[in-house]
C-alpha cells in the first residue's frame, strides 16, 4: 500500500521513511534552520528516538489537542486554526492505529512525526500548534500520561491476581500445611493464611501505585523550554483536559525530573520481588518432593527426552524476569544521577528502561494471575507435611507457661529435651506416650495431647492477623469487600 500523501510505502505501523546520507542538507525542516547541513548518519541514529517513543503517539495526540483548544480559547490562534489541528491530529491517530502511519528517522521522535504528517494533511495552521511549547514540556507530559496509564494497568492486574488468591485462600480456611522458617518447618499454618500473606503484599504494591499515580498527576505542558512561555497561556485548562490535577507549579522542574518514572520503576521493581518470591515457591511446592500443588497444564511444559516431566517454566521464567524490571530500574537511576537543571538529551534514555519493565510487569502479572486461578492445592500433602517436623513443639511450649507455670526459656529447654526424645525415637510429638513426657517433667498430664495436633494448633491461633481458620475467613471477607 501507498500513503497518498508522501507516497512512501506502508505495511505496518512500523514502516520508515528512508535515512539522510551523512552529507545530505538538513532533512529535518522542524529545527533545521540553524543548521547548513544535514547530520552524519551515526548522529542520525543515535539521536533517533521514533523506533520505540511511538509508542506515546496516543498521548503526544490527546496533548497536542489540548493544546490547541487551550490556543484557540486564550485568542493566541483563531478558532478556524484551532478546529483544523484538532481535526488534523483525529486523521493522525486513525492512520497510526491503522497501521497506515509512515515513521520517519529523520524526523527523529514521535512529535515531530505527527506534525510533520499534521502539516501534509492541513497545511500551513499545523505550524502553529508548537506556539508556547517545546518538545520538552510536550514530552514530559506525553510521559507521564503513558506512565500514569501504565500505574493504572498495574493496579488492574493486581487486583485480578489478588482476586485468585482470595479464591484460594477462601477454598483453603482451614486446611492445615507447614509454615516454614530458613525453608526449615517451623509452625503449622492453614493454607488460606498462607494465601493471603501474598494478599497483603500485593495490595501494598496496588498502593505503592496508586501514590505515585497521584504524585505524577501534574501537567507539565505549558512549561515550555524550561522558562515558561510569554504567551497568555492558559494551563489550568490544559490540565483539567489532560485530567491532571494541576499544572507542575515551576517550569524547570516540570520539564527537567523524571521522578514519576523513577516511582513507577521502583513500586514494579518491589511488585516483581513479590512475584518472584511467589514463583519460587510454586516451583518448589509444584516438585515431586512436595506435592503440595499441581500446576495447570496451561502453565507448565514437558521435556523433549523426559516423558514424564511437567516443568513449571511460567513460573521460573516469571522469576527471572524481576532482573529485567531491576535493571531497568538501576539504568534510568544511573540515568539521572547527575544532570543539571534543566533538561539534557539523556533522558531520551528514559522510555526504553519504562516501557521495558512496564511490558514485563503487567505480563509477569498475568501469568501469576493465571497459574494461582488454575492451581490446585493438594490437602493431603499440605497435611501430612503440616504434622512432620515436630511442628508442634512451640504449642508444647506454651502449654508448659501456660498449664505448668514454667518460665518460657524453661519450658523451651523441656520441649527441646522431648524433640530430642522423639527424633530418637523416630517418632513425633504426639506419639510419645504420657510417662515419657512425665519423664522430662512432671507437671505434663493428658490434656498436653489437646495442643499437639496439627488442627488444634492453627485454631488457637486466633490473634488478630494469626493462622486461625476464622481469622483467615474474616480477612479474606474483608479483602472481598475492598476489591468490589
Amino acid at each position: 500500500m501507498m500513503n497518498e500523501t508522501t507516497g512512501h510505502k506502508t505495511t505496518t505501523g512500523t514502516t520508515e521513511a528512508p535515512a539522510p546520507a551523512a552529507n545530505a542538507p538538513a532533512a529535518n525542516a522542524m529545527w533545521g534552520g540553524r543548521f547548513a547541513g544535514g547530520p552524519d548518519a551515526i548522529m542520525t541514529a543515535i539521536n533517533a528516538s521514533i523506533g520505540f517513543d511511538r509508542r506515546l503517539y496516543a498521548q503526544d495526540i490527546a496533548g497536542s489537542r489540548a493544546h490547541a483548544a487551550m490556543l484557540a480559547a486564550t485568542g493566541i490562534i483563531s478558532d478556524s486554526d484551532g478546529a483544523a489541528i484538532r481535526e488534523g491530529l483525529i486523521t493522525v491517530l486513525s492512520e497510526i492505529e491503522a497501521g497506515r502511519f509512515v515513521f520517519s528517522t529523520a524526523l527523529e521522535d514521535i512529535h515531530m512525526n505527527v506534525e510533520a504528517r499534521l502539516k501534509e494533511l492541513i497545511g500551513a495552521p499545523a505550524g502553529r500548534l508548537h506556539t508556547a511549547r517545546s518538545r520538552n514540556d510536550q514530552v514530559a507530559t506525553d510521559f507521564r500520561l503513558w506512565v500514569r496509564d501504565q500505574c493504572d494497568a498495574a493496579t488492574a492486574a493486581l487486583d485480578a491476581l489478588m482476586r485468585a488468591l482470595l479464591a484460594q485462600a477462601g477454598a483453603g480456611a482451614d486446611w492445615v500445611m507447614p509454615g516454614f522458617t530458613h525453608l526449615q518447618t517451623a509452625q503449622p499454618v492453614t493454607w488460606g493464611h498462607h494465601m493471603l500473606a501474598y494478599v497483603e503484599m500485593f495490595s501494598r504494591d496496588r498502593g505503592r501505585f496508586a501514590d505515585a499515580r497521584a504524585r505524577m498527576n501534574e501537567c507539565p505542558l505549558g512549561a515550555a523550554a524550561l522558562a515558561g512561555t510569554s504567551f497568555p497561556i492558559d494551563r489550568q485548562m490544559t490540565a483539567a483536559a489532560l485530567g491532571f490535577d494541576r499544572p507542575c507549579a515551576n517550569s524547570l522542574d516540570a520539564v527537567s525530573d523524571r521522578d514519576f518514572a523513577l516511582e513507577f520503576l521502583s513500586a514494579a521493581a518491589i511488585s516483581a520481588i513479590h512475584l518472584s518470591r511467589l514463583a519460587e515457591e510454586l516451583v518448589i511446592w509444584s516438585s515431586a518432593q512436595f506435592r503440595f500443588v499441581t500446576l495447570s497444564d496451561r502453565f507448565t511444559t514437558g521435556s523433549s527426552i523426559m516423558p514424564q516431566k511437567k516443568n513449571p517454566d511460567a513460573a521460573e521464567l516469571l522469576r527471572a524476569k524481576v532482573g529485567r524490571i531491576l535493571g531497568a530500574t538501576v539504568a534510568l537511576f544511573t540515568v539521572m544521577k547527575g544532570l543539571p537543571l534543566a533538561y539534557s538529551k539523556d533522558m531520551q534514555e528514559d522510555k526504553e528502561q519504562v516501557f521495558d519493565a512496564a511490558d514485563t510487569l503487567m505480563l509477569s502479572l498475568a501469568a501469576m494471575e493465571g497459574m494461582i486461578a488454575d492451581m490446585t492445592a493438594n490437602r493431603a500433602s499440605l497435611e501430612k507435611a503440616a504434622a512432620a517436623g515436630f511442628s508442634t513443639a512451640t504449642d508444647l511450649a506454651d502449654w508448659l507457661v501456660r498449664e505448668a507455670n514454667l518460665p518460657f526459656r524453661e519450658a523451651h529447654h523441656v520441649t527441646g529435651t522431648l524433640v530430642a526424645l522423639a527424633e530418637g525415637k523416630g517418632c513425633d510429638l504426639p506419639d510419645l506416650s504420657l510417662a515419657e513426657m512425665a519423664s522430662v517433667h512432671p507437671a505434663i498430664d493428658q490434656s498436653v495431647y489437646s495442643v499437639l495436633g496439627v488442627h488444634n494448633s492453627v485454631a488457637s491461633r486466633q490473634s488478630f492477623g494469626g493462622t486461625a481458620p476464622d481469622q483467615v475467613r474474616a480477612r479474606v471477607a474483608h479483602w472481598k469487600e475492598v476489591l468490589k
